[in-house]
C-alpha cells in the first residue's frame, strides 16, 4: 500500500502529487508551475499573482450564490530538513514516504505535510464537483517557513472572500484563533584565524540523534538544543585542556530545534585521548538531564586531519560564553490560555565561515513589547560579548476573537458531525492569519488542520485519519457557511 491508497484518495493523490516535486522554501518555481498546470487541467480559474502566490476560484454550487466568500489557505512551501546519514537533495528529489501504525511519514527527511496536506485539501476541494458551497477562492502561499513573504507581499483587494479558513494548524480537533508574531535576532563575531601551533591534534566532535521539532509547538517540550550542548562541551574543554575551535556547525533553519551540531577542535596531542574522554563526560550530564525529551541523543568524537587554522582564542571564548547564557527555549508561558506558550527564542544556528561566527535566533511571543524586550536584552548579551547584533524579518501576532459568527459555526457543524465540542486554541506558532488579517481586516479567520507531529524534523509524521476527518469537517464547513451581510 501507498499513500494513494488512503482515503480520502483525492485528497492524498494530490499531496503524493505534492511530494513529488520539490519545493524547499525560496525554491518554489517548480511547484507554482505544478500548481497552474493543475488548475488549468481541471478547468480551475488559476493564477499567480504578482509576488508569487498561487490563487484558484470556483463559482458558487447553484443556489448557494447568496454565502459568504471562504479563501482556503495554506502554503507551497515546505521545511528541508534531514538526518546526516540520509542522502537527500531538496532541489531535485521527491519525498519518499511511508506507512507506519496508522501516520504517514517520510524516509530520513521532512514529509511536507506541514503544509502540502493543507495544500492537498484545497485542491480537493476544487475539483470536488460533489461539495455545495458559495464562492469559492484558495490562496497558496509561498515562502511561509523562511519570511512568510507570500502573506507579506500579498496586494489588498486581490482576494474577494471574507473568511479565511487556514489549513495549517496541527491539530485535528483544535480551532485556532490566534498565533505568536515573531522576530530573527543575528548575532556576529568577527574573528581572526591563527596558525595551528605545532603539538596539537583535532577532534571532530558531533551532537546528534536529538528530537529537533517546530521551533513554536515544540519548545515548550523542553528538549535539547543541538548548539548549547555542543557549547557546554566546547567551554569544558577549553577550560579544562586549552582547546582551540576551529569550526562550529550546528542547526540549518531559524524555525526549527537544532538536533545536530559539529565542532573542530585542536588539544594537545599528548591530552586528546582525555580530551575525547572529558568531551563524552559532559555530553552523558546532557543526556541524563534531557532523559525524557531526547532519550537517542548521542555523541561521536573521531580523530580528523588537524587543520592549518583556528579562530584566535579570545573571540572563540566570548562567543561560546555568550551561546552558553543566551536565553533558548521557553521564557513565559501564558496566564490567560493555560499551557501555551507565550514568549519563547530558540538559538538555531551557529555556523563559522570567512572570519565571522553567526549566531541566528528566532523570538516569538504573543505581546509584541515581550518580544521587544527579550530582543532588547539579547542585544545587551551580545553586544557586551563583543559582537555586532541586528534584528530582522519581524511579524505582528494574531489577536483572537471568539464569537463572531464563524466562530459558532465552525463549533456548531463539528460537534454534529464528531459528537463533540471542538476545542478553541491559540498557537504559539506563526500562522499567516496575522498578516493576512492586516491586509484585510474586515476577515473572519480561523486556522484548523489535520494532526502533525514533529514538523520540521525529520520525525515529521501526519495522522492518517485526522486527514479524512479535516477534510469531512471543511466540506461540511463549506455547506453552512453563513449568508452574506
Amino acid at each position: 500500500m501507498t499513500i494513494k491508497d488512503l482515503n480520502p484518495k483525492k485528497v492524498w493523490n494530490n499531496f503524493y502529487s505534492l511530494t513529488r516535486i520539490p519545493r524547499p522554501s525560496k525554491h518554489e518555481q517548480k511547484v507554482e508551475a505544478f500548481l497552474l498546470e493543475w488548475g488549468k487541467e481541471h478547468g480551475i480559474d488559476t493564477f499567480k499573482d504578482e509576488t508569487g502566490n498561487i490563487i484558484m476560484r470556483k463559482p458558487a454550487t447553484p443556489g448557494y450564490e447568496n454565502r459568504r466568500g471562504v479563501i482556503i489557505q495554506g502554503h507551497m512551501d515546505m521545511v528541508p530538513q534531514k538526518t546526516n546519514d540520509t542522502v537527500h537533495d531538496f532541489l531535485t528529489d521527491p519525498i519518499e514516504t511511508q506507512i507506519i501504525d496508522g501516520w504517514v511519514g517520510a524516509k530520513g527527511t521532512t514529509l511536507g505535510a506541514d503544509d502540502g496536506i493543507g495544500v492537498a485539501i484545497g485542491m480537493t476541494v476544487m475539483e470536488d464537483e460533489n461539495l455545495k458551497h458559495g464562492p469559492l477562492e484558495v490562496l497558496v502561499t509561498y515562502d511561509e517557513e523562511t519570511g512568510m513573504t507570500g502573506a507579506t507581499m500579498l496586494k489588498p483587494g486581490v482576494l474577494k472572500g471574507d473568511i479565511l479558513l487556514n489549513l495549517d494548524s496541527e491539530e485535528e480537533g483544535e480551532l485556532c484563533i490566534g498565533c505568536a508574531g515573531g522576530l530573527d535576532a543575528i548575532a556576529d563575531f568577527s574573528y581572526e584565524t591563527e596558525k595551528t601551533p605545532s603539538g596539537y591534534a583535532a577532534l571532530l566532535i558531533e551532537v546528534k540523534g536529538l528530537q529537533g521539532g517546530h521551533s513554536g509547538m515544540d519548545i515548550s517540550l523542553y528538549r535539547a538544543n543541538a548548539n548549547k550542548v555542543a557549547a557546554r562541551i566546547l567551554l569544558d574543554l577549553i577550560t579544562k585542556y586549552g582547546a582551540k575551535l576551529a569550526d562550529f556547525h550546528g542547526g540549518n533553519m531559524r524555525n526549527a530545534i537544532p538536533f545536530e551540531a559539529k565542532l573542530t577542535v585542536l588539544v594537545p596531542a599528548d591530552k586528546k585521548a582525555a580530551a575525547a574522554e572529558e568531551a563524552k563526560a559532559v555530553f552523558a550530564l546532557e543526556k541524563a538531564e534531557h532523559s525524557y525529551s531526547d532519550p537517542k541523543m548521542l555523541i561521536l568524537v573521531d580523530d580528523v586531519e588537524t587543520p592549518a587554522s583556528y579562530i584566535d582564542d579570545k573571540t572563540a571564548l566570548r562567543a561560546v560564553k555568550a551561546i552558553m547564557v543566551c536565553p533558548n527555549g521557553v521564557i513565559r508561558m501564558s496566564d490567560s490560555m493555560p499551557g501555551l506558550t507565550e514568549t519563547s527564542t530558540n538559538l538555531a544556528i551557529v555556523s563559522t565561515t570567512g572570519g565571522h561566527l553567526t549566531i541566528h535566533s528566532l523570538m516569538r511571543s504573543s505581546i509584541d513589547s515581550a518580544k521587544a524586550n527579550l530582543a532588547q536584552s539579547m542585544q545587551c548579551l551580545f553586544e557586551l560579548a563583543g559582537a555586532s547584533f541586528k534584528t530582522e524579518g519581524g511579524y505582528c501576532g494574531w489577536v483572537p476573537k471568539p464569537e463572531t459568527p464563524v466562530y459558532q459555526v465552525i463549533k456548531d457543524t463539528y460537534k454534529s458531525l464528531f459528537g463533540k465540542e471542538i476545542k478553541v486554541t491559540a498557537t504559539h506558532g506563526g500562522l499567516e492569519c496575522a498578516l493576512l488579517g492586516a491586509k484585510y481586516p474586515e476577515w473572519e479567520m480561523v486556522s484548523i488542520g489535520p494532526t502533525i507531529v514533529h514538523p520540521h524534523s525529520p520525525d515529521e509524521r501526519v495522522n492518517i485519519e485526522s486527514v479524512g476527518k479535516a477534510y469531512e469537517f471543511v466540506a461540511k464547513f463549506l455547506e453552512n457557511v453563513p449568508l452574506k451581510k
